[in-house]
């Protein structure tokens, strides 16, 4: 006797992408753009996942104008969510050579705190080469279970 196939529910992955100036003004954009965009899609503004997702991009965003800035280039916003499953965030900048640290910070060093926040927060995160030129960082957050 055969078994029956498990049927399994179709998933909708959505995709979203914007490019933003690489300045503080794009970062504070950035974010805005991506809480507006999971709120289209479904996720409340108010919700834990907008809140975590909101912190990340600000974070990733800010990093990307302020370390990887280019002047005359722009920075970009990538999301792709899957409702329940999976949200990747990606912020990609134009500088290449410029990587995040992991190391461990110490006590009295003035920065470097914010991607301790972003690992503290996504499943997790990496940096990826960006094709041509530059990078990106991505987090990503395990939504099932």
């Amino acid at each position: 006797m055969t078994s029956l196939p498990t049927r399994h529910r179709p998933v909708t992955v959505r995709m979203f992408a914007q490019r933003f100036s690489s300045t503080p003004r794009g970062a504070r954009l950035a974010r805005r753009l991506a809480l507006h965009q999971l709120h289209q899609w479904g996720v409340a503004y108010d919700s834990e996942l907008a809140d975590t997702a909101g912190l990340i991009v600000a974070e990733l965003a800010a990093n990307a104008v302020t370390h990887g800035r280019v002047p005359g280039r722009d920075c970009e916003l990538g999301l792709l969510y899957a409702p329940g499953l999976h949200l990747r965030i990606d912020v990609s900048d134009t500088r290449g050579e410029s990587r995040p640290a992991r190391a461990a910070r110490g006590p009295l060093d003035e920065g470097g705190r914010g991607l301790l926040l972003v690992g503290a927060l996504a499943s997790r995160w990496s940096v990826l080469d960006r094709v041509p030129v530059g990078k990106t960082v991505r987090a990503e957050l395990d939504l099932q279970g």
